[in-house]
């Protein structure tokens, strides 16, 4: 979306709620388009969908201890909502981290899972709107009934150009083996969805808020592993263009470590590496069917969704590396 016209909708949202709209400027984001004055935040839907909404109506029954920032108005229909909210003190997490301390970073995971406990008890709301699921699973009283989707997508995946049918043979095969691990897949508490360091805000000395749940919904409190061990380890794809070049996947090489002291129960269950497995897989063929390979395997870049997805199937995937069994360099 070009600057100017996110810049004329920034304008009409806070022109709609009466706010002044005195110093707006452009900040980095990675999904939405981003203003701010001095004392709100206007985030802006890029795509044809009711994110924003569905954040709005999730942000009414989030404790107060998560550090959710009030919402002053959302509004717009779909693919052009937006969402209104106050201006927390801080910057994103991940733009801080390379100049933290390993003191003050273990400090922050510590607060960042007090703050992810409280939002793994809340009950989810109903919240309609979200139909690119980010891990292609489906909620339902048994893992063989959740990965249905995930299963069809390989499928699909394995008639596409550049694509070997067998590896996503040996892929299903392998989805299969580890679906039991997910039963039952159908909690009702809420998980985030897209948990990185850009979405927790850093005042200097402590985190002041988990942000951006666009993407959250109902599921176990483990799903938010996904997305959070990937962050951990190619930080630099999930950052602000401006700073990528600072973002190394050394610096959080202790996280998930870090994580799993403040918060055993996220790693408690007994087949919890065949989970996170799965939900990565199930993130990967989602991807691979967004950025369908123009090459073959052996000349994509090395994180390529399809990429990824070898890697599990041969062990050597950064999720092998964290549990010990690899030794690959990303």
């Amino acid at each position: 979306m070009a600057t100017g016209l996110g810049r004329a909708r920034a304008l009409g949202a806070l022109q709609t709620i009466g706010a002044s709209s005195v110093g707006l400027v452009r900040a980095d984001s990675v999904t939405n388009e981003v203003w701010l004055t001095d004392d709100l935040v206007v985030r802006l839907n890029r795509d044809a969908s009711m994110r924003l909404h569905r954040e709005a109506v999730l942000s009414q029954v989030l404790p107060e201890s998560v550090g959710y920032p009030q919402v002053i108005q959302h509004g717009g229909e779909a693919g052009s909502d937006w969402l209104v909210t106050l201006r927390l003190p801080g910057v994103p997490l991940s733009r801080a981290w390379p100049t933290l301390t390993p003191i003050a970073r273990r400090d922050a995971v510590h607060q960042i899972a007090d703050r992810l406990k409280e939002v793994h008890r809340t009950p989810c709301p109903r919240l309609d709107g979200l139909h690119d699921v980010p891990q292609l699973l489906d909620p339902a009283p048994t893992g063989g009934q959740a990965v249905q989707r995930l299963l069809n997508a390989l499928e699909r995946a394995s008639v596409l150009p550049n694509v070997d049918p067998s590896v996503m043979a040996d892929a299903s095969t392998m989805v299969r083996e580890l679906a039991p691990s997910l039963d039952p897949f159908d909690a009702a508490t809420i998980v985030h969805g897209d948990l990185t360091f850009e979405n927790i805000l850093w005042d200097g000395a402590e985190v002041t808020a988990l942000l951006d749940f666009e993407y959250a919904r109902p599921g176990p409190a483990d799903l938010d592993l996904d997305v959070l061990l990937r962050f951990c380890a190619l930080p630099h794809l999930h950052v602000a263009p401006d700073y990528e070049h600072l973002t190394k996947a050394a610096d959080y090489a202790e996280v998930p470590w870090w994580l799993a002291e403040e918060y055993p129960e996220l790693f408690s269950h007994p087949r919890q590496l065949d989970r996170v497995r799965l939900y990565s897989i199930a993130w990967d063929v989602r991807e691979l069917l967004a950025f369908p390979p123009q090459e073959p395997l052996n000349r994509l870049h090395k994180h390529h969704a399809y990429q990824r997805l070898s890697q599990n199937l041969r062990g050597t995937h950064y999720i092998d590396r964290f549990n010990g069994e690899a030794s690959v360099h990303y």
